[in-house]
């Protein structure tokens, strides 16, 4: 028996009945023989940790663009904070560990360079409309490998593709939104679990709101300090899903309320505050003077993505993906070099 059987052969025997078995994987878009030491969801982890676009998320916002500070989160730090989370949750409820890392390291590979000011301009100026979540999707299908994508399983990338809440609700209303498994509805949770709280703890740090505006009807219920809110989150998801014997992955309905609340307040004081609209504004002009000069040189794009066709809806895919794909610092360097005056150098 190889290393990869006898991990089955344990995840049979430990993991929750509802939980979702490597070994019965609906598999891969195109056939790949097994791995004798890594699951389906192990090689699909370290597919996801080895690709380009996943070192990109280190330079890329989470709330604050291009920041400064040693300590302000990133894209990167964000989705470690969700396996993290999810993964604590995941064994506590004895659900397939390996698949909730999967999906969370892979669930944000398509933000935009200035976090959801990015995605707000790209869905203005793309023809086709833009969405992360789909953008993720494509970039493990398509992007990555020069072309032939990370050829996940089919499980990873259903959780990708439904993570994305925004204003919505952590379980969406159709259940066709929803992730078929339940490690999947778990990351869909963690992901919200992470960043109201991170954010808010940059928010802080960054001096846009000071400890005293956080509501008191918030604190009361979930806590004061950064780590106490996470600790009655995480056991307040793993205390709901044992009562329903892992038929509801969720939070309770006292501190749904209170995590919803403590979103709008996010959305309020944080996301759409003068501070970062600010800056939002800057960088919508950024990515637009972007879009419009990549789509009149479309052959610099070449060099990096290659066309699918040579149509106008392609050049306009094209400069999607490559201006999607771009880091913070990579956007404002090029935009510097294309639209500044370049400072005169005598040699």
């Amino acid at each position: 028996m190889n290393i990869r059987k006898q991990t089955e052969a344990i995840e049979k025997q430990i993991l929750h009945p509802k939980a979702c078995l490597s070994s019965e994987s609906k598999g891969r878009s195109r056939h790949e023989k097994k791995d004798d030491i890594r699951t389906c969801f192990q090689r699909d982890r370290d597919r996801i940790i080895h690709s380009k676009a996943f070192r990109r998320l280190k330079h890329k916002t989470q709330v604050f663009l291009a920041p400064r500070g040693d300590h302000y989160r990133t894209r990167l730090t964000h989705v470690l904070e969700v396996s993290q989370i999810a993964r604590t949750i995941a064994r506590a409820l004895r659900l397939n560990e390996d698949l909730v890392e999967a999906i969370a390291l892979g669930h944000d590979l398509g933000h935009t360079p200035f976090g959801h000011a990015g995605e707000l301009v790209l869905r203005e100026l793309y023809p086709g409309g833009f969405d992360h979540y789909r953008q993720s999707l494509r970039v493990v299908d398509f992007l990555e490998k020069n072309g032939s994508g990370l050829n996940l399983t089919y499980e990873v990338r259903d959780g990708i593709g439904k993570h994305s809440k925004g204003k919505g609700s952590i379980r969406p209303d159709d259940i066709a939104d929803a992730p078929e498994t339940l490690e999947g509805k778990l990351v869909r949770l963690t992901d919200i679990i992470a960043y109201v709280n991170h954010d808010l703890d940059d928010a802080l740090r960054a001096g846009v709101i000071k400890k005293s505006d956080v509501p008191k009807d918030i604190t009361k219920i979930i806590g004061d300090s950064y780590s106490r809110k996470i600790d009655v989150m995480v056991r307040d998801v793993i205390k709901t899903a044992q009562d329903s014997g892992l038929s509801f992955i969720g939070l309770s309905g006292e501190i749904s309320e209170t995590v919803y609340r403590l979103r709008d307040f996010l959305f309020e004081r944080v996301y759409e505050s003068t501070v970062i609209m600010q800056e939002f504004h800057k960088t919508k002009a950024i990515l637009k003077a972007l879009y419009e000069y990549y789509l009149d040189h479309t052959e610099e794009v070449y060099r990096d993505i290659a066309p699918e066709s040579n149509n106008s809806a392609d050049r306009h895919r094209m400069v999607c993906d490559f201006i999607a794909g771009m880091t913070d610092s990579f956007a404002l360097m090029t935009y510097e070099r294309l639209f500044l005056p370049q400072q005169w150098t005598v040699l």
